[in-house]
């Protein structure tokens, strides 16, 4: 079981990643604001999560440049970061990818796929999946 923190205003979106995370096992904690982040990661008590799962698509959250403030600070070292965004922006896709995201999903992919991906990252497997050609 590991411990993830998803990040997400979207409360319907939100719990429904949450549900399907937690009936996988996961020990899941939905934050929708940038304190309640912040402290989820730097919560002594609980340990830095294994997973961090944040909303792209929310520009308000500036998800990727929160991730970048952790990261700097030193708060992400040992937290693999998932992100999830529109389809259709590109430039959000781009962001997340310099802001150093282990992997970077459409929000369609991780209502399909969320559990299998956190599980993935949280047992330390590639972010990216291998060329089948």
């Amino acid at each position: 079981m590991a411990r993830v923190v998803t990040f997400t205003a979207d409360l319907l979106f939100g719990s429904r990643v949450q549900g399907s995370l937690a009936a996988a096992g996961e020990d899941v904690e939905l934050v929708s604001d940038r304190e309640s982040l912040r402290a989820a990661v730097e919560e002594a008590g609980g340990g830095a999560p294994e997973v961090l799962v944040v909303d792209l698509t929310d520009a308000a959250l500036q998800g990727a440049e929160q991730v970048r403030a952790l990261r700097d600070a030193g708060a992400l070292s040992r937290t693999r970061t998932l992100g999830f965004y529109s389809h259709v922006e590109a430039d959000v896709r781009e962001r997340a990818q310099r802001a150093g995201f282990d992997l970077i999903v459409p929000r369609s992919r991780m209502a399909r796929e969320g559990a299998a991906l956190v599980a993935r990252l949280a047992s330390g497997g590639p972010a990216v999946e291998p060329h089948k050609g």
